[in-house]
This record gives structure tokens, sequence and C-alpha cells, in this order.
């Protein structure tokens, strides 16, 4: 399923290649114009990456409250300040792409 959905890609792409294609004129490609693209993708893959770590910090913490109840402070402390440090890093991230741009 994988190989038939990249060649259904790449005929896609190879298709699409003459709309790309100069017109003799000048070009007025930057790289400055990908910025946003970029900066978008890299703000998707650190939000998707902090939710699926936050998703298993609290998977984690769940299951250690309900083997030790007597610990529940300690631990719901610690998944607090884990939570915090993810998700810091996510907006660290959207920081410097406001930065970049």
């Amino acid at each position: 399923m994988k190989w038939k959905m990249f060649a259904i890609l790449a005929v896609m792409f190879l298709i699409a290649a003459p709309v790309f294609a100069a017109d003799g004129g000048a070009s007025t490609y930057s790289p400055k114009d990908w910025k946003p693209v970029f900066a978008g993708v890299g703000m998707a893959i650190a939000s998707g990456l902090c939710g699926l770590g936050q998703g298993r910090a609290v998977a984690g913490s769940a299951e250690a409250m309900a083997r030790n109840p007597g610990a529940i402070a300690a631990i719901r402390g610690a998944l607090i300040l884990g939570l915090v440090l993810i998700e810091s890093l996510a907006l660290y991230t959207l920081v410097i792409i406001y930065s970049v741009n």
C-alpha cells in the first residue's frame, strides 16, 4: 500500500513539473518566499511531537498513580513539571519561527 501511494505521488509530481517551467522571462523566485512554508512545517512537526510526548507522559503518570496511590502528590508534581517543559518546547519553536520571519 505504501509503494502504491508513493508511485501515485511520484507520477503526480512528474505530471505537474511542466507547470513550474519558466516562460522565458526573468525569474522572480526568491528563497525568502519559502520561509513561511518551512516555518509552518517546522511548527507542525514540533507541535505533533510535543503532543505525542504529552500523551505518553500522561499515560505513564496515570499508570503510576494507579499502581501506587500513596505517591499521587509526587507523581502529579512531576507530571505538571514535565508537561510544562514539553509545552515550552513548542512555544520556543513558535518564538523562533516568528523571529526568523
